[in-house]
């Protein structure tokens, strides 16, 4: 498998990410290795949050969750996926695919880090990967975060604004990532913010991962990933495991999503699910903050 790894010097000025990386190997499916990034932070024996990103982000997405969650005693794991952040990037988009996504990041969080009573925080992509973790690995999790994602199985089409960042991310000729990160919020961003969403990326080769990924959410029935999605959705629906919605009030992607787990999944009853306002798609970027508080609160109960 070919392979891009970005170089550390792209990551020499993270605003307000002072946490350094650490590495692990997971299996390619040629027989090598990927090196896989992940942050580490917090106190070794607080309860563990995995925050897991989505398209086209990597760990610096959750720089603001991760400062609140470590001040109150929270041990956060950050990875980021295989062909986002400082982690490996193969070059070929076929080198992709649901499944393996899903097996790279267990590799990493079960096998590697040996994590348990896991709170998993999965957006966007990080849903879709996270929520087939815990459905696989039930025991190895206390609790569930939903903020802006879901878990598609083909069976219902995706918005028409869906298909639009689609179809912009595999046919435009250079893709600016940080920007399509900021068209994603509904606050400001900052100029250094924004190139710290384009550091992984630094030329075109780096960047099959981010190309890929809309293609490889189920659209349709017979898609390879619907089958094992489906599977996920019988095992959440007849678990208990505590699931809290934190969707923000202000993304049209995923918003139909937070009413469909409601009626699901039985572990959403009797919850208290908080709606972030004033935040677009990537909601750690606009309300960290908001999103961060929300987690902390819902560990200690």
């Amino acid at each position: 498998m070919e392979v891009y790894r970005t170089a550390d010097t792209a990551f020499d000025r993270l605003p307000d990410f002072p946490w350094e990386p650490s590495y692990a190997q997971v299996t390619d499916p040629d027989g090598g290795a990927l090196r896989v990034a992940y942050v580490d932070a917090g106190p070794a024996d607080g309860p563990v949050a995995l925050l897991l990103h989505g398209e086209p982000s990597w760990s610096f997405l959750y720089r603001h969750v991760v400062r609140v969650l470590t001040d109150d005693g929270i041990r956060c794991v950050v990875p980021d996926l295989v062909g986002f952040g400082r982690s490996d990037k193969p070059v070929r988009q076929s080198d992709y695919s649901y499944a393996r996504l899903v097996e790279w990041t267990r590799e990493l969080v079960l096998d590697h880090l040996d994590l348990r009573d896991v709170t998993l925080v999965g957006q966007d992509w990080g849903g879709l990967v996270g929520l087939r973790l815990v459905a696989e690995n039930l025991p190895r999790f206390a609790r569930v975060v939903a903020a802006n994602t879901g878990m598609p199985t083909g069976d219902v089409d995706m918005p028409e604004v869906w298909w639009r960042f689609r179809r912009a991310v595999e046919k435009t000729d250079d893709l600016d990532v940080g920007r399509l990160v900021a068209a994603g919020c509904v606050r400001p961003m900052a100029d250094d913010v924004r190139a710290a969403y384009d550091a992984p990326f630094p030329d075109e080769r780096a960047k099959a991962g981010v190309r890929v990924l809309p293609t490889l959410v189920p659209t349709r029935p017979d898609d390879p990933a619907s089958e094992a999605n489906r599977a996920a959705w019988q095992v959440l629906s007849t678990s208990d495991l505590p699931f809290l919605l934190a969707f923000s009030d202000r993304d049209p992607i995923t918003g139909p999503m937070e009413p469909v787990m409601r009626a699901i999944v039985p572990g959403t009853r009797g919850l208290a699910h908080p709606t972030i306002h004033d935040a677009g798609h990537f909601l750690q970027e606009d309300a960290g903050d908001e999103l961060a508080r929300v987690v902390a609160d819902f560990i200690r109960r």
